[in-house]
């Protein structure tokens, strides 16, 4: 028996193609819908059309003869607040009623957990309050509300919640990590860097949405964290990266309020990429609850922060010429990551 077909909204993005290459893997069929070109070598065997999920003409062509939709089109925390707004909220408004209008058998969207702002306790849970920094996680709370008024339409629809996490084909703020690491640089971190910090591999990422594709519906219609299951300080992850280099280096402190105070006005006058929501949470705990996804849906992830951040710090290396020249560290949007005044900051570890 065929596998489903498969919708992938912001299927050229870093998630999109690495869901493809999971998908394709694993016998299904795959259609990309993106406002970027498909310019992988898996163009081949997927059928990427371009368009806009603000364009509702574009989005119900697309969703002819598939089965499932993950929506993970986004405009990312740098864009502007219009554009996150338009794409995130009112693009989602489009895919899921367009979904409810082809009779699409089950929707999975995409979210953050940066839905949860910065948090006074830990692990963080389903059920807790949401409080998005930024335009950001504001928006991504408005998209999940609609998700939540659709399923009482009839619509199945999963929310995942997935921690930041890192793999091939976009590096974002851990460009600089790996940067420092190949160049035999100490990195610094905010604070002690002795906090525990969770983060999450893409390929357990995409375990995650094919379960949410699998599992019966009564399961599955639901909200779930991601995350990596073993992880530990921020300090340790780091400084794995750092001895992979083999120089010797190592993961420095520097004092957290006046960092923060230097990022804010960076952010302000747009001289850096480092965004509110990374600058107030990466100096804090940082990690979620999976029992939920664990007892529900069979979750485990397969990767560890360490693993995870090795994996793609093996990618970077591979891959740094080519990015070099080509002027971007991976896929996001296919936005440049511009380190702006931060590019300083090398000269000083």
């Amino acid at each position: 028996m065929p596998k489903p077909q498969v919708l992938i909204t912001g299927g050229a993005g870093f998630l999109g193609i690495n869901l493809c290459r999971y998908l394709l893997a694993r016998g299904y069929g795959v259609r990309s819908l993106d406002i970027a070109p498909f310019d992988y070598p898996e163009g081949r065997v997927v059928d990427a059309m371009l368009g806009d999920v603000r364009d509702a003409d574009a989005v119900a062509r697309a969703m002819q003869g598939v089965d499932f939709v993950v929506h993970a089109a986004a405009a990312l925390p740098l864009a502007t607040r219009e554009e996150i707004y338009t794409t995130d909220v009112q693009g989602t408004v489009v895919v899921l009623e367009e979904a409810l209008n082809s009779k699409i058998a089950r929707c999975v969207f995409t979210s953050s957990t940066s839905v949860y702002g910065v948090p006074d306790h830990h692990p963080l849970r389903e059920e807790d309050a949401v409080k998005g920094v930024g335009p950001y996680g504001e928006a991504k709370i408005q998209a999940e509300r609609l998700c939540g008024e659709m399923r009482s339409r009839g619509l199945c629809v999963s929310i995942l919640r997935p921690k930041s996490f890192v793999g091939p084909e976009r590096l974002g703020v851990f460009e600089i990590l790996y940067d420092f690491a190949f160049q035999g640089r100490n990195f610094p971190v905010l604070g002690s860097g002795n906090n525990l910090y969770q983060l999450l591999d893409v390929e357990d990422v995409c375990q995650a949405i094919e379960l949410c594709l699998l599992q019966p519906r009564d399961r599955v219609n639901d909200t779930f964290n991601v995350g990596a299951q073993e992880f530990g300080t921020l300090r340790e992850s780091f400084q794995a990266v750092l001895d992979r280099a083999g120089y010797g280096k190592r993961v420095i402190s520097i004092p957290a309020a006046p960092a923060i105070a230097i990022l804010r006005v960076l952010e302000r006058l747009h001289l850096s990429p480092i965004y509110q929501w990374i600058y107030d949470t990466c100096g804090r705990e940082s990690y979620v609850a999976l029992d939920r996804i664990e007892s529900k849906l069979g979750f485990h992830a397969r990767y560890s922060n360490r693993e995870a951040l090795l994996r793609n710090y093996d990618w970077y290396v591979r891959h740094r010429e080519t990015i070099r020249r080509q002027g971007r560290t991976g896929v996001s949007h296919r936005l440049p990551w511009r380190r702006g005044a931060l590019a300083l900051a090398a000269h000083f570890f």
